[in-house]
């Protein structure tokens, strides 16, 4: 087996349990669409929550963006610093929405080729079924060889008793496994060219307009969908953001007419019935999340108002002392600032001993320490190596002592 194959084992189980349950194939594929959504279900809250925190800050981000046009670089570090203070996994919301495609093509292989994955039997034991049906049930294979084995497990159901009678050992692997629903062979592709129909026979009409029908509604209902999940949970982003879901908004639908109508049936009911399910899923989680993300705000706005409240009081306590004259130690300081405060505390009078142990010792030895009027506490040279404390007046008391020749000099004879 390969890596694919162990990858699409548990939905053919599943699809297989739920076919014999229901003995009815289009119950099953919604069955199967249910399960699906309901083992998905907790990844996707997660994500659901996570886009709408996303979007209630989004006036925040707008904010920054124009705060810092100037300045990308800035713009994305205060973008990252917000998602982290927040909680904020902005991929998070785009991760798991992948998730339902892998499935898609998992239930498309289970569904092109149940003899294979539903009943598990080998390419050699396949070969000879489609061999006994081409003989005995009328089976025409296709030039491609796609859905062949779609063809030749409705041939087998419709010659049941004598296919398992003359398989032997392989018709007790075969599973009597009947596409009809709703009148409808699940089983078929499409035919999108309505108009070619022959309505004056119903029995062959009605089923064939059923499905073409199913593409058509599998499109809608995925717009549906993406707008519903749009109108409760605004795209973040700006403009660009909003023109690439209008783009996917008309690209999707698209797109899933196009796969219905190249695929069977049955893929456009799991596609519908998906669509219906997500619709239901959005619509809960969205008021579900509404109330705890409202709860979470007023929380947060609380908070941040009993914080600025604080700031305030303290702030007008500290302009309080300031004008009295009294000092308080911040208690805002920073546990790091302080350890660097209480350090230069410690140097200092560190400091101060080994200077008053050096003036003791020469104090002993009798040297006699000349004073440095330079000196300012334990700033040797705050005043410079060349101040001189009397400057001013030495210059002062050689003017005086000048001046009476001066005068002399200047009296008239």
């Amino acid at each position: 087996m390969s890596l694919w194959d162990y990858i699409v084992w548990p939905f053919a189980r599943l699809m297989e349990f739920l076919y014999n349950w229901t003995q009815n194939y289009g119950v099953a594929v919604i069955l199967f669409a249910l399960v699906v959504n309901l083992i998905l279900l907790p990844f996707m809250a997660k994500s659901k929550k996570s886009m709408m925190r996303t979007t209630r800050f989004q006036p925040k981000m707008k904010a920054l963006e124009k705060k810092y046009e100037g300045n990308k670089e800035k713009y994305q570090q205060e973008i990252t610093k917000l998602y982290r203070e927040e909680n904020i996994n902005p991929m998070s919301g785009c991760l798991w929405s992948l998730i339902p495609f892998p499935i898609l093509i998992a239930l498309y292989s289970v569904i092109r080729q149940p003899l294979e994955k539903m009943m598990g039997i080998s390419e050699d034991g396949v070969a000879k079924i489609t061999e006994w049906a081409t003989k005995n049930a009328g089976f025409v294979g296709s030039s491609n060889h796609t859905y062949d084995e779609i063809g030749v497990t409705d041939a087998i159901h419709q010659n049941w008793d004598a296919a398992v009678s003359a398989l032997g050992d392989l018709g007790d692997k075969l599973i009597n496994l009947d596409y009809g629903f709703l009148g409808m062979n699940l089983g078929k592709i499409p035919e999108w060219k309505v108009w070619n129909l022959d309505f004056s026979n119903t029995e062959t009409a009605l089923p064939a307009l059923g499905l073409f029908l199913i593409p058509l509604i599998a499109a809608f209902l995925s717009w549906l969908s993406m707008r519903i999940s749009q109108m409760t949970n605004p795209t973040p982003g700006g403009q660009q953001a909003e023109a690439s879901m209008k783009t996917m908004n008309i690209f999707m639908p698209i797109m899933s007419i196009w796969i219905c109508f190249i695929m069977p049936a049955a893929l456009g009911v799991y596609w519908i019935a998906n669509s219906v399910f997500g619709i239901i899923r959005d619509v809960v989680l969205t008021k579900i999340y509404k109330k705890k993300l409202d709860i979470e705000d007023a929380e947060r706005i609380a908070k941040n108002k009993a914080k600025e409240e604080e700031l305030r009081r303290r702030h007008e306590e500290t302009e309080r002392l300031r004008a009295e004259g009294a000092t308080v130690r911040n208690n805002n300081t920073s546990k790091k600032k302080m350890q660097a405060q209480s350090k230069q505390q410690s140097d200092e009078r560190r400091a101060a001993n080994e200077k008053a142990e050096r003036e003791a010792k020469r104090e002993r030895l009798g040297i006699k320490t000349e004073e440095n009027p330079s000196q300012v506490g334990n700033r040797r040279y705050a005043r410079g190596r060349a101040y001189d404390p009397n400057r001013f007046a030495n210059a002062k008391v050689e003017t005086e002592a000048e001046s009476p020749e001066t005068d002399a000099e200047n009296q008239p004879e």
